[in-house]
């Protein structure tokens, strides 16, 4: 039972296998009336990120690493409580785990290839320091006091 008719895709061709997803619900905190207190609305989604063969094995890899913290396990968990509704809270946790696992299985940034300063804006930075010093230089002595 899907939380909404399209697969929350992760990158790609690559989405989030209904399959391998584990739902719990509980009672949500908070205010919400009556209605709040009787029904199961806040969501807990679980999704085991070691076991899982919907990744492709380089990305499980980069996620294992990068959500270590968060892990339990191998399993990654997104609760969501802020919808009034078990329906948006389920579709908000969907989301949020279908970014968690994008950003961690994102490639890394290319590294930055250092630069030198130019010559001419070194020496005049130079040229402008020693300027600033003279008028400074400058204030001392007769007068000034």
């Amino acid at each position: 039972m899907s939380p909404s008719s399209a697969p929350h895709v992760i990158r790609g061709s690559v989405s989030l296998p209904e399959a391998e997803l584990i739902w719990r619900f509980s009672r949500s905190s908070g205010p919400g009336g009556q209605h709040v207190n009787t029904t199961d609305t806040q969501v807990e989604l679980r999704f085991d990120l070691a076991r899982t063969e919907a990744l492709p094995e380089v990305w499980k890899r980069r996620a294992l690493e990068r959500l270590a913290g968060r892990l339990t396990d191998g399993v990654v968990t997104v609760r969501a409580s802020e919808h009034r509704s078990q329906w948006r809270n389920r579709e908000a946790a969907a989301v949020r785990l279908a970014a968690l696992l994008a950003e961690a299985t994102a490639p890394p940034p290319k590294p930055r290839r250092p630069t030198r300063i130019p010559r001419g804006i070194n020496e005049r930075r130079l040229r402008e320091k020693k300027q600033r010093a003279q008028t400074k230089r400058g204030r001392t002595g007769k007068g000034w006091d």
